[in-house]
């Protein structure tokens, strides 16, 4: 396959909402975004043949599937991730997971340090390290995590210049303010901030939109790049930091 024209079925089950998108190549063909107050098992097949619908495009067309593949909902990354693994096993296509932190990371822009955060529940936070380049690669420089707010901005106090990016970024952004402050630092809204790549101090990334998006070209850079082996349905694999409730309740018993 020719990569710039790889068309790509792209989906994002590990937030609230989550997102599904239809990309040839980086050219957006038509995104979706889901509905938070509605499971993914309901929506999640019902956007993928909308999506289909809209472009004219069929299931059997795509040749790569890709999904983010965690951190995030223990629930929604199952949902996600079986449902890739199924077309891509009955299609014999690749299929390619994506670290939901990346995309996240991705969607704030470019940066040589941005945070990415995502609600882990119970007032909790996933977070990691990350750097985003002008060509939209992104590299990790520590393992993600999953720790309370408090911890999380302890974790990344040192830091002068940092780039805080996703949902939970917004829900403690008073925060990340606070701290911001009290570390001597300047904090702003990115989106406000013409100058925000060479500007010091502690920004804020715009609201992050269709995820799935960020996982599409993500997918489509790591195609340059894995063996084919690595792209097979059976390799496909969430990404956990700690146990699910279930089998914590199993491991208590």
């Amino acid at each position: 396959m020719s990569l710039h024209e790889t068309l790509i079925l792209s989906i994002d089950t590990a937030t609230l909402a989550g997102s599904v998108s239809l990309t040839r190549g980086a050219e957006m063909l038509i995104s979706i975004l889901g509905e938070p107050q509605v499971s993914h098992s309901s929506t999640l097949l019902r956007d993928i043949d909308r999506a289909l619908a809209a472009t004219g495009i069929s299931l059997a067309e795509v040749e790569l599937f890709a999904a983010a593949a965690g951190l995030g909902s223990f629930t929604g990354l199952r949902i996600g991730l079986a449902t890739v693994k199924a077309f891509a096993a009955n299609l014999n296509r690749p299929c390619i997971g994506i670290p939901t932190l990346h995309a996240v990371a991705r969607a704030g822009g470019l940066s040589k340090s941005t945070v990415a955060l995502l609600p882990a529940g119970r007032g909790e936070l996933f977070a990691q390290l990350l750097s985003v380049s002008a060509t939209g690669a992104v590299a990790a420089h520590d393992d993600p995590v999953h720790l309370p707010p408090a911890m999380v901005l302890e974790r990344y106090a040192e830091l002068p210049e940092v780039k805080w990016a996703g949902a939970g970024a917004h829900t403690y952004r008073d925060l990340i303010s606070e701290q911001a402050a009290r570390l001597g630092f300047v904090f702003s809204d990115d989106a406000s901030l013409q100058t925000a790549a060479s500007s010091p101090g502690w920004r804020l990334a715009p609201r992050e939109g269709n995820l799935a998006l960020e996982v599409a070209a993500l997918a489509l850079q790591r195609t340059q790049h894995g063996d084919q082996q690595s792209h097979q349905a059976e390799s496909l694999r969430a990404i956990y930091v700690r146990p699910s409730d279930p089998e914590l309740r199993e491991h208590c018993q």
